[in-house]
């Protein structure tokens, strides 16, 4: 069993894990498509099988993925309340909708995506716009430490 998976069973958290049709994820490259339309057919698919508590629907993301999930977190406000994002580079501004909560965690010694050109930038900016920012460095590189993991999930589980 991997380690994602379970952290998710032992918090009672519904873990799905899209890949992005590329390389990366679609609004990266060029602007929201084939990625977003995968992630409302997976959603589709899990709410028509499983009973979701609509105060605990959270997206969440790494390096890239953290980009794309604060991204589409903040436009999908409506329909995401939470939003993990380990390491993230930057936020593509789309229309906000909701205010949903954020937790963000960076460490200070990433050369992938440093954090002096990203959370340090990134989280001021959501807490100005009045967003709910937990907001954790760590003494590591661009990774997604198990400690970091899972109290991004323990945070989810605890808030609503």
């Amino acid at each position: 069993m991997s380690p994602w998976r379970d952290l998710a069973d032992r918090a009672g958290v519904v873990l799905v894990a899209p890949a992005s049709a590329g390389a990366t994820w679609d609004v990266i490259q060029d602007d929201y498509g084939p990625d977003v339309a995968g992630i409302d057919q997976i959603l589709r698919h899990v709410f028509a099988r499983i009973n979701i508590d609509p105060r605990r629907i959270g997206i969440e993301g790494f390096s890239d993925g953290a980009s794309y999930a604060l991204s589409l977190g903040l436009g999908n406000g409506d329909l995401f309340t939470h939003c993990i994002a380990f390491s993230p580079g930057f936020v593509a501004e789309p229309a906000r909708r909701g205010r949903l909560r954020i937790f963000v965690t960076h460490g200070v010694h990433d050369r992938v995506l440093p954090i002096d050109r990203c959370s340090r930038r990134i989280v001021p900016r959501l807490q100005r716009d009045g967003y709910d920012v937990v907001y954790t460095e760590f003494d590591g590189p661009h990774v997604v430490p198990a400690d970091q993991a899972s109290a991004g999930l323990t945070w989810l589980v605890g808030t609503s």
